[in-house]
């Protein structure tokens, strides 16, 4: 799919995008563009990447940019296939302070891109959205929600023959930059106690791999408009801290800090109202765009079809882990596997 392909990826110097340099860089692509405003973390990737990858790394190219700044995206945008665009303010305490600073980027950002790549003919674009943007109650998850908005409404506008836009939503993303368990690790090795929030919250958890494969899910089986979630497994915090516990053999206390700026108990991938017509496709749902138009008055003389049986898909009624569970799944990531050696080594 991707054979002689360009691909840019917004936000790229973040944890998405140097897992998909990892599983693209060593393939036919011709070239992958990293966009984002940090240009010490370009700096640093470019030389990991010249360090890990030296006969690739010629692959990669860095753009300076901001996804608020219509025309620095657009400066990106020629010659380029495919976008996955994964630039957001992910926070949800610092987005609960600067909910403005959210909407900039997570909605208005959101806008620029695809103005862009519609513009530069971009055959596919393929947007990062969050399980907080179902039922939000956070700054975040709002932006993230409104985000979701704008890329099905601007896939309207648009034929999928010339640009497809698609969504994916998840849940955490395990040992992603500014996720808890890199904060255990800390804490562990600094022997203080690991601070949690409240024992009995669940979240969603996945791999990076598992991210960039719902990613390409969307990419090859989406339809412009849809929003693909993975049927991804949960646990709570108060498990997947005793399985971080175990793995480093730590006998470090917990302390409960309580609930933050912003955060639920569990949360959800797909809302009681999108199950009614969301497709079950095995290992993903898909939540197809509502293609009705403003005209509204045929709908009430012709009624609508049946409602799918499907019900609100959350991290309390989905499959939750065990700790043996969360430590086989734990011990399969690279981070992880790394950060044990450096301790076992110390």
């Amino acid at each position: 799919m991707f054979q002689n392909k360009t691909l840019l990826i917004t936000g790229g110097t973040g944890s998405f995008g140097n897992a998909v340099l990892n599983r693209f860089l060593d393939t036919d692509i011709r070239e992958i563009r990293v966009f984002s405003r940090d240009e010490k973390k370009q700096d640093d990737m470019r030389h990991e990447f010249q360090a890990k990858m030296p006969q690739l790394a010629d692959k990669i190219k860095f753009f300076i940019g901001d996804v608020r700044d219509l025309a620095s995206v657009k400066n990106a945008m020629h010659g380029v296939d495919y976008i996955f665009h994964a630039a957001a303010l992910k926070q949800v305490p610092s987005c609960e302070f600067f909910p403005l600073e959210a909407v900039k980027t997570n909605v208005i950002g959101t806008e620029n891109v695809l103005t862009a790549a519609i513009e530069a003919g971009v055959r596919s674009v393929i947007c990062l959205s969050t399980d907080k943007a179902a039922y939000p109650v956070n700054a975040m998850g709002t932006s993230k929600a409104m985000m979701e908005k704008v890329i099905v409404a601007k896939s309207r506008t648009v034929s999928p023959e010339m640009t497809k836009i698609c969504c994916t939503r998840y849940g955490n993303v395990m040992c992603s930059r500014g996720s808890v368990i890199p904060l255990w690790i800390e804490q562990i090795k600094a022997g203080n106690p690991i601070t949690i929030t409240d024992p009995s919250m669940t979240r969603f958890i996945m791999s990076l791999d598992e991210a960039v494969d719902l990613v390409l899910f969307a990419f090859e089986h989406g339809v412009s408009g849809d929003i693909l979630v993975q049927k991804a497994p949960a646990c709570t915090i108060d498990v997947l801290a005793q399985a971080v516990k175990e793995l480093f053999g730590s006998e470090a206390p917990v302390q409960v800090i309580g609930i933050r700026h912003g955060e639920k108990l569990y949360e959800t991938l797909l809302t009681n109202e999108e199950c009614a017509n969301a497709t079950d496709m095995g290992d993903f749902y898909r939540v197809p765009c509502d293609k009705r138009d403003l005209n509204y008055d045929k709908f009430f003389s012709d009624g609508d079809r049946e409602r799918n049986p499907l019900t609100e898909f959350n991290s309390n009624n989905t499959k939750l882990l065990t700790v043996e569970q969360v430590k086989e799944k734990l011990l399969s990531l690279q981070y992880i596997r790394d950060e044990l050696s450096e301790w076992e080594n110390r």
